[in-house]
């Protein structure tokens, strides 16, 4: 008697940690099905029979793209195929059976692309210097390719809010443009079209979704490249805004999505002698990351 009288306490401690988990996770998984579905409408993302490709790395983010499209797919007002597809690039010690795994269970149709991108990276570049660059332009012509064999009209990244915001400061801190990831991009080919289903999602939420969701996470870095420091800088700073200035990061990404051409200085954007919006002539994307190498984002990187 005295066992169930001391069993009982613990056994309710459990029920109620669990209890509680599962309402943080249906919180989080209602908010990230929000952002998502709004930043679909918002942008136009995905339409009536869109084949749409979820690039999938292995980290937290383009699990979590995945998982919110395909709940999402399941009472969306439109019909659209979603296919997973990772790229191999054969770096030492990646777990390749993961991936599969997952993706079996989910019973979604799936592809592992196997290119040895790895030992061409570390032949060209020099000893030290960041193998990003070279890295992410071989990812992009292989899963571009390859969307177009397998008539994808949409390839999806797990791009998040906070890569956005990073990407406009970098840009602005280090290569004297005001541009940042677009959440829709098209290449001036035609030949692609990439979506960024999570650029209303907040990376904490993201980060707290997939701890709750328990995804097989593979780390990030198995390349052996060194954290980039001019990004790590911006996130720090970040972290530090957002601890001392709660809502700030709101505010910031809510201007990235109000520009006025008229109080900046780009004359290509902005008629100042006629008073008029133009069009600009910089207003085709040829490639959907930053011309200078920020660093490797949890995500493949485009």
């Amino acid at each position: 008697m005295s066992e169930a009288t001391t069993a009982r306490p613990e056994n309710t401690l459990v029920s109620e940690h669990d209890r509680r988990q599962k309402t943080e996770l249906n919180k989080l998984q209602k908010r990230l099905r929000r952002d998502v579905g709004q930043a679909i409408a918002d942008f136009s993302m995905i339409e009536a029979g869109d084949k749409v490709m979820c690039c999938l790395s292995g980290g937290k983010d383009s699990y979590a793209m995945l998982d919110i499209l395909l709940n999402l797919q399941k009472s969306a007002p439109v019909r659209f195929e979603l296919i997973a597809v990772n790229l191999d690039q054969k770096q030492p010690g990646f777990p390749e059976h993961i991936l599969p795994e997952y993706l079996a269970k989910l019973g979604i149709e799936y592809h592992i692309i196997e290119k040895d991108t790895y030992s061409i990276v570390k032949e060209k570049v020099p000893e030290g210097k960041t193998t990003c660059g070279l890295c992410s332009r071989l990812r992009r012509g292989i899963l571009y390719n390859f969307a177009e064999e397998h008539g994808v009209t949409k390839i999806a990244l797990g791009h998040h809010r906070d890569d956005l915001l990073e990407t406009l400061f970098l840009n602005m801190f280090y290569g004297g443009k005001l541009k940042s990831m677009p959440p829709v991009l098209h290449s001036d080919d035609g030949r692609n079209t990439v979506i960024r289903p999570l650029a209303y999602a907040r990376e904490q939420d993201i980060a707290r979704y997939a701890s709750l969701r328990d995804f097989p996470i593979i780390p990030c870095n198995l390349c052996g490249s060194q954290e980039n420091l001019q990004r790590q800088v911006i996130k720090e700073m970040f972290q530090t805004w957002d601890k001392q200035h709660p809502g700030r990061l709101e505010t910031m990404f809510r201007a990235l999505c109000n520009v006025e051409p008229s109080h900046l200085a780009d004359p290509e954007l902005y008629d100042f002698k006629e008073g008029r919006r133009l069009g600009g002539a910089r207003q085709a994307v040829q490639t959907a990351e930053p011309q200078q190498d920020f660093g490797r984002l949890d995500v493949l990187n485009l």
